[in-house]
């Protein structure tokens, strides 16, 4: 079926026929994570919304490159141009070498992706992994009159590059804007302009991550890699560039003003944004203490939690707001987000046995139908798709109570929604069955038992006895005995 998938695009801040570069195919880049602590609920809502994003187009018939990066370098504490690496932070703090702590919560990132039933992407690649390609297009910058060097450090010259592209058109901002907010150039630092945001940073001799350049022996600036890794996989030109609201101003802003000033255009068609999760109404943040993990999320240990949460119910909250809306996470809303995803849950076993006569579409099925497509392929509204999924539930409900005569046809087309679009395109699958993309439940409470073995050796039998505990709470029973712990659900 041959349907036109409409986009909001940031950069010229309206909704627009997504046209690929290629016809048929479709190039995406994502920001993804910068790899020093467990993925936490902010992580959830980009995971989940551009996965849907290249579920929906291959739904659709494009062929997809998905490509999403691991910052593993070069991502300074405050998202600024000094301070501490923020993975070089962690490998102090914890006595190890920053690869270690890179290996390690790159592992824990997609254990939590997988438990969230995210596809990986066509192409994971590292910062680290691409400094060549970073020194080359730094070389391109300053070829062109765009940056200076400044000690051994390389920067951007905002300012002169202003004077033929407009800096601040993706986020909205001036240049006269961004001058007011920014703060006062101290007599350390090498910047002509407080504006001016690093590509390449002479390392101190303490710093760990650094190699060999023309400028300095140092490290990459944090925008740099992703100009750089999405032109060496999608091409100078691509069609989606997705990333969380946070993101946009200076990441985002930053990398299309390197893109620009290298090749002289941007290069993405489709700028891509989802918004924030706020807690109770409040901006998430460890300092409020409202900062909750994935695994604090699927065990029930943070101390704002009435219980834990299973990844699906956590997808399915995410899908029942559009990409762009903010949305407030709250033990209510995941506990009605959880009952939601049981009854469709529920509606899609029980259709397989209804009784079915005559061959006709009805028109109440079709409307269903084309209102689920319908909403996908305007900005991807999972709001909207998901209520009208509840529609065919309805149906369902209605034709097992004999209220509701169903056509084979009817019968057909319902088992395609749920199998095509719940499971296929919105990626919400039956958790007890032990099927889908990763058994998921089997899976979680693995990952939950792990935690409890780790307590026990660590001699943190209070933890160990919470943890059986929360699982007891929610049905699963738990036995330890020679050989490991079994469990039963």
């Amino acid at each position: 079926m041959e349907r036109d998938f409409f986009l909001y695009n940031t950069l010229s801040r309206r909704r627009e026929k997504f046209e690929p570069l290629t016809p048929g195919m479709a190039g995406i880049y994502v920001c993804g994570p910068t790899v020093y602590g467990d993925a936490h609920l902010g992580h959830a809502r980009p995971g989940i919304t551009y996965d849907v994003l290249v579920r929906l187009l291959r739904h659709l018939g494009y062929k997809v490159r998905y490509v999403r990066n691991i910052t593993d370098v070069g991502h300074l504490e405050n998202d600024s141009d000094e301070g501490e690496d923020k993975i070089e932070k962690k490998a102090r703090l914890e006595q190890l070498e920053p690869m270690e702590i890179v290996q390690h919560y790159t592992i824990r990132y997609h254990e939590a992706m997988k438990l969230l039933n995210t596809l990986p992407p066509s192409i994971e690649p590292r910062a680290s992994g691409h400094i060549p390609e970073q020194i080359s297009l730094v070389s391109k910058i300053l070829e062109g009159g765009y940056a200076y060097i400044s000690n051994g450090s390389v920067y951007f010259d905002v300012e002169r590059y202003n004077q033929k592209y407009p800096y601040g058109i993706l986020s909205g901002r001036t240049l006269e804007n961004v001058i007011s907010n920014s703060r006062e150039l101290d007599g350390a630092d090498d910047k002509r302009s407080p504006f001016d945001f690093a590509l390449w940073k002479k390392a101190t001799p303490e710093h760990i991550m650094k190699w060999d350049s023309p400028w300095s022996n140092g490290f990459p600036g944090w925008h740099l890699e992703c100009s750089a890794m999405s032109a060496k996989y999608l091409g100078e030109r691509f069609d989606i560039h997705g990333g969380g609201m946070d993101l946009l101003f200076p990441h985002h802003e930053c990398e299309l003003a390197q893109n620009t000033a290298a090749r002289g255009e941007g290069g993405v068609r489709y700028w891509m944004h989802n918004n924030m999760i706020t807690i109770n109404g409040q901006k998430m943040g460890k300092s409020l203490g409202n900062f909750i993990t994935l695994e604090e999320l699927f065990t029930g240990s943070h101390e704002i939690l009435e219980r834990a949460y299973s990844p699906m119910a956590i997808r399915f909250f995410i899908l029942q707001a559009h990409y762009r809306s903010t949305l407030d996470f709250s033990n209510e809303a995941l506990t009605a987000a959880e009952k939601g995803y049981k009854k469709m849950v529920q509606a899609a076993k029980d259709v397989a046995n209804l009784n079915a006569y005559g061959q006709e579409l009805s028109t109440e099925i079709e409307a269903v139908r084309d209102g689920i497509y319908d909403a996908l392929c305007d900005d991807l509204n999972t709001s909207v798709a998901l209520a009208n999924l509840f529609e065919a539930v309805r149906v369902v409900n209605l034709a097992k109570d004999g209220q509701f005569k169903l056509s084979i046809k009817d019968k057909e087309m319902l088992q395609f929604l749920f199998k095509e679009i719940m499971e296929g395109v919105l990626g919400l699958v039956d958790e007890q069955s032990g099927t889908g993309n990763s058994q998921v439940l089997n899976e979680v409470v693995d990952m939950i038992l792990e935690m409890r073995r780790e307590a026990k050796a660590e001699k943190n039998f209070a933890k160990s006895d919470a943890i059986r505990n929360r699982l007891t709470g929610v049905g699963i029973t738990i036995k330890d005995t020679k050989e490991g712990t079994d469990w039963s659900l």
